[in-house]
């Protein structure tokens, strides 16, 4: 083979591995939108105080430096994208991240913005 059709084989072979790398739609537009709803700072600072301990709305307020009825806005959003995750105890309810993953997803998001 020429150097040339060699080159555009393994050219071809690469794009074809890559595009067979890609995701169906519907789990990209997921990720999209898990990752549109992590971009918003008042969701990201309540999945940080989350990820160290699972807690009411009130204490959430508190922390992120909120009125609990936007915490409560923001946590509706962030359960119905599963991002969060509450269990109830009498009259109190506390939420917790959904799963070990957001925490995952926000270090390593937080270790590239670090870089230089």
């Amino acid at each position: 083979m020429e150097q040339s059709t060699m080159t555009t084989v393994l050219r071809r072979e690469r794009a074809e591995a890559a595009g067979k790398a890609i995701p169906d739609s519907d789990t990209l537009r997921g990720l999209g939108e898990t990752f549109k709803v992590l971009g918003d700072v008042t969701r990201l600072k309540i999945c940080f105080a989350l990820a160290r301990h699972e807690l009411c709305v009130g204490d959430i307020a508190g922390v992120v430096g909120i009125s609990e009825s936007a915490v409560s806005h923001q946590l509706r959003t962030m359960k119905t994208m599963r991002l969060v995750k509450y269990r109830r105890e009498g009259k109190m309810t506390y939420y917790m991240l959904d799963d070990v993953h957001i925490d995952d997803l926000i270090r390593i998001g937080i270790r590239h913005v670090s870089e230089r």
